[in-house]
């Protein structure tokens, strides 16, 4: 497979400097001049566009953008405006752009964005489930998740990922795992809910035949069959005492007894526990051990819900969409603006898993074409008649946030707990221009 493409849009120099940095990030260019912009998107499929809004003609760089977007709705286009403004940010916005940055610029930090953008991208040359799955966002949250766990997958440090159900953390789980030097080894995951006491030691040690009755082969536990490589123990919360005693002792000791022998075994693994309960809570109550918490606390994942990070909805939504694509050999288009925008202000209390299973349930009724408001479930599709109260009080508070900031984007962004884009997404929702 080749390096991947950037498509460069310009009329101008604009966009000069970014050019030997994103040749050093490995990316091969592509120009195009604005006129030809949607034809060289499908004849070269890049896995970025970038487009240049000129000082003397920022419309023709957003019509660029409008066309190419109705030729890919998934590819990433980013725009450089040379002369910004709110009203030209928010028809880059509802033209379809993936991220918006103004002039002056810093070359090597916008081009390694981008990068980034080209690295998570869940849509490319392979249909997505036929990749390994990944972490899906382009929020800071996500980026620092990303980097960290390039960081201490490289260690032997035990990992503690915490985070509301359905966040991911067994797929943060393997992927330390996959980028750990133990990653041609075995990756077992335990659910330590689902083992009563009676059973542990036989599921976790593994036992002798004769050991007990029915107990007819000798046969390993799950801690052995992990052998060099990595163990998940899951929800670890839930985890009894008598349990908790006799993991702690293994971890301590690194060697085990299978029940109904007398000779030790080895354990040669790395540990990850994960759990959607509060461990301080549950310690500070007697129910966890503190030496415990200790042993698998060394290093530490907190996984955000996904309402924390609403601007990797849409990227989460193309994800699923196109790994349904392929798992069930269909071509549904994408979604509706109307629709998608439903779908990025749900709460999602089910997170990343209530995502991937709302579309699902919604694939098998859908046609060959966009997903609009109508194939959503009733209980969304009853916010619609709620929004038109909900967006007074949003308008109004986005209103006071810029007025105390004299309109300065990113500091009523911070005030509102938004990112930027969501910033310039409600502007162009409200119809709210600088006076």
């Amino acid at each position: 497979m080749g390096k991947p493409i950037a498509l460069i849009v310009a009329a101008s120099g604009l966009l000069q400097p970014l050019r030997p940095v994103l040749h050093h990030h490995g990316l091969d260019l592509v120009d195009a001049g604005y006129a030809e912009a949607d034809d060289r998107l499908c004849s070269r499929r890049p896995a970025l566009a970038i487009v240049a809004c000129d000082a003397d003609r920022p419309l023709d760089g957003l019509e660029a953008v409008r066309r190419m977007r109705e030729s890919d709705s998934h590819v990433p286009i980013v725009v450089v405006a040379e002369s910004s403004s709110e009203d030209l940010a928010i028809a880059a916005i509802k033209a379809g752009v993936t991220d918006y940055f103004k002039v002056p610029f810093d070359a090597r930090a916008l081009a390694a964005s981008m990068c980034e953008r080209v690295e998570s991208r869940p849509i490319g040359p392979e249909p997505a489930s036929a990749l390994a799955p990944a972490i899906v966002g382009l929020s800071q949250a996500m980026r620092d998740l990303r980097r960290y766990i390039e960081k201490i997958a490289a260690t032997e440090t035990s990992v503690l990922i915490t985070g509301e159900t359905g966040t991911g953390k067994d797929l943060v789980a393997q992927m330390l795992h996959r980028q750990s030097p133990r990653r041609h080894k075995p990756f077992v995951s335990i659910n330590c809910a689902a083992i009563p006491d009676s059973l542990l030691e036989s599921e976790l040690f593994g036992c002798e035949r004769g050991a007990f009755t029915g107990a007819e082969f000798a046969r390993p536990g799950h801690l052995s069959a992990a052998g060099g490589g990595t163990v998940l123990l899951d929800e670890i919360g839930e985890m009894t005492p008598y349990a908790q005693v006799k993991i702690l002792r293994a971890l301590d000791t690194r060697e085990i007894y299978r029940l109904g022998s007398t000779r030790k075994v080895p354990l040669d693994l790395r540990v990850i526990a994960a759990t959607n309960q509060d461990l301080d809570g549950l310690i500070a109550a007697g129910k966890f051990r503190r030496d415990l918490y200790y042993r698998l606390n060394v290093s530490r994942v907190r996984l955000p819900p996904l309402r924390e990070r609403r601007e990797d909805i849409p990227a989460l939504l193309d994800y699923y969409l196109a790994d349904l694509n392929h798992r069930f050999q269909r071509t549904v288009q994408g979604f509706s603006n109307e629709a998608r925008q439903l779908l990025v202000e749900h709460d999602w209390p089910g997170n990343v898993r209530e995502v991937k299973n709302l579309l699902e349930g919604m694939f098998a009724e859908l046609p060959n074409r966009l997903v609009t408001v109508l194939d959503a479930p009733p209980a969304l599709r009853a916010r619609l008649a709620r929004r038109s109260i909900e967006s007074h009080d949003e308008r109004d508070r986005l209103v006071f946030a810029l007025s105390a900031t004299n309109w300065n984007v990113s500091q009523a962004a911070r005030r509102l707990r938004w990112s930027r884009m969501t910033v310039y997404r409600k502007l162009a929702k409200h119809h709210l221009t600088r006076g």
